[in-house]
């Protein structure tokens, strides 16, 4: 059979990275916010993580020797990366045979069955968290309590439950403080309660030039535009961007997610597509769907969307 390798956008430069450096420096990037996720909820997020990055290893490592029968990967940390990933977008409490199944769904499914890393459309940790998410919702949307405020809700689900009470904005935001938002003090998927630890993580990576800022700017811009412009129209019905900005996924997904390199258009001008639709489909379901938070949803959506972006939004040609 005829082999074929296909490569683009061109030109091609070889910069001397390879996966294993790049894996490594995305889990020095995630240990400030496992660090203050670790302060805040305890040693369950440790346990947590590492059932998760553990069951990552071992699915990859079993589907390759006895199913795949290919060349073993988990050497390049990707499985440990994608373990932690899938750790973070859960509860601290979630009960660990979920933590282990999620794990498996997140390698077997979203990673192996389309042929491993590079190849995979769909980011696996995220199919592995909504896979969680639509099966066991209960366990999921449980989340210990960190304030007397915001007791074992997140703040995203704080206001949408609030407002379904028929209480007003200025109630509900008068009970939430922006200095815990940033630092960390709230009740969420324990990798995402600090959004200032991920910002310096997401920093790291761009000095690194492991990421640029393309997406995550543009995610995080274009939340800050729709929230900005319904804010300003009716401060009384919507929260402000920058509340927007510190809850949720938002940092978690801008950062570390949505900037997969499989998953991930390849050229500047496609990132800003995806960045963009990324940040308006996440404030579309977080204000007019069932669900509070819709950073997950938003980055597999526009996944889907890649090798189309990939097609049509192209560099101009050299020459």
């Amino acid at each position: 059979m005829e082999k074929k390798l296909v490569i683009s956008p061109s030109p091609h430069v070889y910069g001397g990275e390879n996966t294993l450096r790049l894996m490594l420096d995305v889990l020095v990037a995630l240990a400030p916010a496992l660090a203050v996720s670790f302060w805040v909820y305890g040693w369950n997020v440790l346990v947590v993580t590492a059932v998760s990055i553990a069951s990552c290893v071992a699915a990859e490592w079993l589907l390759q020797r006895f199913l795949l029968r290919g060349p073993l990967t988990v050497g390049n940390l990707s499985a440990v990366v994608t373990g932690t990933l899938l750790a973070f977008n859960l509860p601290s409490t979630l009960p660990l045979w979920m933590v282990a199944t999620g794990a498996l769904v997140a390698i077997g499914v979203g990673k192996m069955s389309f042929g491993g890393l590079g190849r995979n459309p769909f980011n696996p940790a995220l199919v592995g968290r909504v896979f969680l998410l639509l099966s066991f919702t209960g366990a999921m949307t449980t989340f210990p309590a960190v304030t007397d405020a915001v007791t074992g809700a997140t703040p995203l689900g704080f206001i949408k439950g609030g407002l379904k009470s028929g209480l007003s904005i200025s109630e509900l935001a008068s009970q939430l403080s922006y200095a815990d938002l940033l630092f960390g003090f709230k009740s969420g998927s324990f990798g995402e309660i600090s959004a200032l630890a991920l910002i310096l993580g997401g920093i790291y990576l761009m000095i690194r030039r492991v990421i640029s800022w393309h997406i995550p700017a543009t995610v995080l811009g274009s939340m800050a535009l729709l929230s900005g412009v319904l804010w300003l129209a009716d401060p009384s019905s919507y929260m402000s961007p920058l509340f927007h900005l510190l809850t949720g996924g938002a940092m978690l997904g801008a950062f570390f997610m949505a900037t997969d390199y499989s998953t991930s258009p390849m050229n500047r001008r496609g990132m800003v597509v995806f960045g963009v639709g990324i940040g308006l489909l996440t404030m579309t379901l977080r204000l007019w769907s069932a669900y509070p938070e819709g950073m997950s949803f938003a980055i597999l959506i526009m996944n889907a969307f890649v090798p189309l972006i990939n097609k049509y939004v192209k560099p101009r040609r050299f020459a």
